[in-house]
């Protein structure tokens, strides 16, 4: 069964994509001072899904000039937004898989962040509410983004999450 938290990740990408639903690409390079693009926005939850999924899970970069190109600290850039989503699709596709076989006690298992023991540990579960929480940081500023941009008929509210992602006791 897939681990309650999973599927709150699934839900938080599903409401990201249907945030910028219909943004040319145009509009999704356009950056509006001081926040990042729309396109480099996607990018960035791409770096950040395969930084912790893939990489701190599984030991693979699958897209090196991802962590190139849309790294926190990277150069600011205007990216086609077909490039960045291609980039997240293919990511998110791959962890999958792994994401499927996590459970409580894998989420909750202590991990090193480098060699070093001094740079400390982490858990799966706290990735995990980390980029939940990002990608809802980004959602947002991409809404405000578009609102700038004059977009109209935008969504206003967080989508079905009754039916797609309801709450599960643990």
């Amino acid at each position: 069964m897939t681990h309650p938290l999973v599927l709150q990740l699934r839900f938080t990408r599903s409401e990201f994509l249907r945030a910028i639903d219909g943004v040319s690409d145009a509009d999704a390079r356009r950056r509006i001072l001081p926040m990042n693009c729309i396109s480099w926005n996607v990018g960035h939850l791409a770096w950040q899904e395969q930084r912790y999924w893939l990489w701190r899970g599984q030991g693979a970069y699958l897209l090196p000039r991802v962590n190139e190109q849309y790294a926190y600290g990277a150069p600011a850039s205007t990216p086609p937004l077909a490039e960045a989503l291609d980039s997240w699709r293919t990511i998110t596709q791959a962890a999958d898989p792994w994401l499927e076989t996590l459970n409580a006690d894998k989420l909750l298992e202590p991990h090193p962040f480098s060699g070093n023991p001094q740079d400390g540990q982490f858990t799966f579960g706290t990735l995990m509410q980390r980029v939940i929480y990002h990608y809802w940081y980004h959602t947002g500023e991409n809404m405000s983004i578009r609102q700038q941009l004059g977009h109209h008929g935008l969504p206003e509210f967080v989508g079905n999450i009754d039916d797609e992602a309801p709450f599960i006791a643990g």
